[in-house]
């Protein structure tokens, strides 16, 4: 599967932005799907995840009650709502799938990534 994320920009703080997930060569509905983000010499974090079969939601607890993950499963396509977003939320943030049971929240545990999409929140 290929995956092509978008939908970053330069906002300020307090903004909103949509990033979409956009998968190829196989359907989305049989993978668990998470975002990640990487900072500037951080490592790369777990921000969100949905499951494959009955869409649950999981978020770190830096994003929770802001940010929203869903999918359309028709569309193929999953996305990240980011609502009050503050500077430290700046970074690169990248889509990820995995089919397996456990959905995931550390990087090894996915298999197909997209390319990332920068996010920059201005103070």
């Amino acid at each position: 599967v290929q995956l092509q994320a978008s939908g970053g920009g330069l906002v300020q703080a307090g903004g909103s932005l949509r990033l979409s997930c956009a998968a190829s060569g196989r359907t989305l509905v049989n993978y668990n799907v998470a975002w990640f983000r990487q900072a500037p010499g951080k490592e790369r974090e777990f921000v969100a995840a949905i499951s494959r079969t009955v869409g649950r939601t999981y978020y770190s607890d830096s994003v929770k009650g802001r940010f929203t993950i869903s999918r359309d499963n028709a569309k193929n396509t999953a996305y990240l709502q980011m609502n009050s977003l503050k500077p430290e939320d700046t970074a690169v943030y990248y889509c990820a799938v995995n089919d397996r049971l456990r959905i995931g929240v550390t990087p090894p545990e996915y298999d197909y990534w997209g390319q990332g999409t920068q996010v920059t929140v201005s103070s």
